[in-house]
């Protein structure tokens, strides 16, 4: 496994995630179950998730490299665009997600139901999300899924575990919108150098 590429996946997903649905609906599970047991099914969803989105952008790796980095770099630019564009109602699309997933589950559940409940809420929720996306694409345009899954996976556990213990406490400290500007810069960076390993422009080392 290679550390930098794994430390690289988690300096992009972190940031993505962190404003997304994802965060907010263990928020939402964890004042209803014990923390605990919702992040580790959250968890598990995140893993399964994970590996499917790698395992897709291997196979991409199997194709020619210039579509591949083509592909590579649509993704990190759709990420950017589609960040910048939500960030100006980050705050009020938290506030009606927050709303959205308040019904889900049913309180007094306990022990494996409360951890297949919160599989099952964020396995469902989760499909073709922008973290998926960009995890297939950093899978692709890297050739290294390995590290881009534990990458991936570790930040999709530290956004639910802070979402978990102190998902409250943050919302009320840090404005979404600015960690989704954050994210869109993160995306347009790698889409940018993307462009240039594909024109074939050395880049500084």
């Amino acid at each position: 496994m290679d550390l930098a590429v794994a430390v690289g996946a988690l300096l992009l997903i972190a940031p993505v995630e962190l404003p997304d649905k994802t965060f907010v609906a263990t928020l939402v599970l964890s004042t209803r179950y014990r923390p605990l047991l919702v992040w580790v099914g959250v968890g598990a969803a995140f893993a399964v998730q994970s590996l499917i989105a790698v395992t897709a952008g291997g196979l991409l790796t199997l194709l020619p490299r210039t579509p591949v980095a083509i592909a590579a770099a649509v993704l990190f630019g759709v990420g950017a665009l589609v960040l910048f564009r939500g960030a100006a109602r980050a705050d009020e699309a938290e506030t009606e997600t927050e709303a959205a997933f308040a019904d889900r589950g049913r309180s007094g559940a306990t022990g494996l139901r409360v951890v297949g409940t919160s599989f099952a809420v964020l396995f469902l929720a989760e499909w073709g999300d922008l973290s998926q996306l960009l995890t297939a694409g950093l899978a692709a345009g890297t050739g290294d899924p390995v590290s881009v899954f534990a990458g991936a996976w570790a930040a999709l556990l530290l956004v639910s575990g802070l979402a978990a213990g102190l998902g409250r406490a943050l919302l009320g400290r840090v404005r979404l919108a600015v960690v989704q500007r954050v994210g869109a810069g993160v995306c347009a960076v790698l889409c940018l150098v993307t462009v240039l390993e594909l024109v074939g422009m050395p880049l500084p080392r």
